[in-house]
């Protein structure tokens, strides 16, 4: 397999974090030991698993390297403020542009936080066997956790970037991190189903105490059930949705309550990736995705200067709600300063307004700079509704969609509806996915598995180019969109594989890509 960027280190030792709930996967890396002599434990073998949550974080939280990037600015939910004296963030322009080339750092950086995380679920999996158990049942949860864990890394980079190299063992050596040929989309979606179908035999159906967070059958089924969909097996897509909602899952009353961290791992959460601002594995969305001058008046502590002015809605995510929908308030909100009116994307009713994602955005709760307290949601039950009235209604059953569209809907402040003509209500359920789960990193997905992304992005980005030419000629500035932006190829509907990978392994990029 290619040379992936730290990840043929070998055997890693987690320190196990056990303080109060939840906090045992936040873990940092502790030393490094030969395999030789460690995973010989069920408390080693538990260690290696807090590793690949701890992989994770890195690949959710709002930095360099996440996913955020590939799968909300890619698409035509959120943008960036620019800013002429920060051209450091330009990897990242170039993805929302469509504009990117096969150098581009910030999908390598992505690319590696996503190997790295599979290799430590191959560590795991490589050793499972070794070890002697307490109790025989956590051999084949931990198993589980790291199978269920696997898929759905391998289920991003398959959607991202199509065929790649297939790895299902751990890489020891340098000696091995290369190689010369890539698997096929039915050989990567095979191997994916195997490690899910695992995972939900042997997963339990719920934890308490402090393994509350660790992955569920339910996440499991969740995720089988998405790559059904995906693949537009919609009949066995149901299936699996169906299964979820028999297990005791709920819809939080309050849709702002999801994403506050007094209510972590609530009655609708699936899965969601864990993180702790008094512990060193703090989320930082609200330093990536707040507007740049806004940090003295919104974070409170660190004083004044910028923040990254990421992942801000666009106006086409903005303008996308009904009237009276609680979720845009809760999702959106704005910061309103003459700060602002000097960057093109203003992002609000005026060139005073900065739009910001308020979901992960919590004021009061920014004790320590640099530390946010919110957890990143994978998985949850709304979603899955909305989810499972997808594969009814392309199933022809869309009656038995409607109760589960109007239960979110109702959750949100708006009334239900009666249409079951499947064509008008594939695009009532597209529109309401996108607006339940705006900023959580399902929006490019959804582009891809409906077959909308060429439409959709090239309508966004003519609406985009008008938009930023009259704000520029009002603030007597050059338009910085590049007349090439958003000119959108098949093609690019993968993303090209980092061009070192591609030369250090010697196999061809992605067509169209050089």
């Amino acid at each position: 397999m290619k040379k992936i960027h730290q990840i043929y280190l070998i055997a890693i030792l987690f320190s196990g974090v056990t303080a109060s709930c939840h906090d045992e996967l936040n873990v940092e890396p502790h030393t490094f030991v030969s395999d030789d002599i460690y995973y010989k434990t069920e408390s080693q073998i538990q260690s290696a698993v807090n590793g690949v949550y701890n992989k994770l974080q890195d690949l959710y939280n709002g930095g360099d390297g996440s996913l955020y990037a590939l799968t909300e600015m890619r698409a035509d939910n959120t943008a960036f403020q620019y800013y002429d004296l920060d051209r450091g963030i330009q990897q990242r322009e170039e993805i929302n542009d469509f504009l990117m080339t096969a150098t581009n750092l910030y999908s390598r950086y992505t690319w590696d936080n996503l190997w790295n995380a599979i290799q430590q679920s191959n560590v795991v999996i490589d050793h499972i066997d070794n070890a002697t158990y307490n109790n025989p049942d956590k051999k084949g949860q931990y198993e589980g956790e790291a199978r269920f864990l696997r898929a759905l890394l391998y289920f991003h980079l398959v959607r991202l970037y199509g065929e790649i190299p297939l790895r299902d063992k751990a890489t020891s050596g340098p000696k091995d991190a290369f190689s010369d040929s890539k698997a096929s989309v039915e050989e990567l979606y095979s191997f994916i189903m195997a490690d899910v179908d695992f995972a939900i035999g042997n997963l339990p159906a719920k934890y308490t105490g402090a393994d509350v967070g660790r992955a569920t059958q339910g996440a499991a089924l969740t995720l089988q059930g998405e790559i059904y969909l995906t693949r537009h097996d919609y009949q066995n897509a149901v299936t699996s949705f169906n299964r979820v909602t028999a297990m005791g899952y709920e819809l939080m009353p309050d849709y702002a309550d999801i994403f506050h961290p007094n209510y972590k791992n609530n009655v609708e959460s699936i899965f969601e990736i864990q993180y702790s601002a008094s512990l060193n594995r703090a989320s930082n969305y609200i330093y990536q995705w707040g507007p740049r001058r806004g940090r003295a008046e919104l974070i409170g502590v660190g004083g004044s200067g910028d923040i990254a002015g990421s992942n801000s809605p666009t106006l086409d995510i903005i303008n996308a709600y009904e009237p009276g929908d609680e979720r845009k308030d809760a999702s959106i909100t704005y910061w309103v300063s003459d700060e602002n009116r000097t960057y093109q994307e203003s992002f609000g009713p005026d060139m005073d307004s900065a739009a910001f994602i308020n979901k992960f955005y919590h004021a009061g709760t920014y004790a320590i700079d640099g530390r946010a307290d919110e957890n990143w949601p994978v998985y949850r039950y709304g979603y899955v509704k909305l989810l499972l009235a997808e594969a009814l209604n392309e199933a022809g059953r869309g009656s038995e969609a409607l109760p589960l569209l109007n239960d979110v809907r109702r959750r949100a402040g708006l009334a239900g509806v009666s249409e079951t003509d499947q064509t008008a209500l594939r695009e009532i359920i597209f529109k309401e996915e996108r607006i339940e789960v705006a900023f959580e990193n399902h929006r490019w997905y959804q582009l891809l598995r409906t077959g909308r992304a060429i439409e959709i992005m090239t309508a966004h980005g003519n609406m985009e180019k008008a938009r930023l030419q009259a704000a520029a000629a009002r603030l007597q500035q050059v338009c910085h969109l590049s007349n090439d932006a958003y000119n959108i190829q098949p093609y690019k509907l993968l993303l090209p594989l980092p061009e070192r990978e591609c030369r250090l392994n010697g196999f061809d990029n992605n067509p169209g890509w050089y």
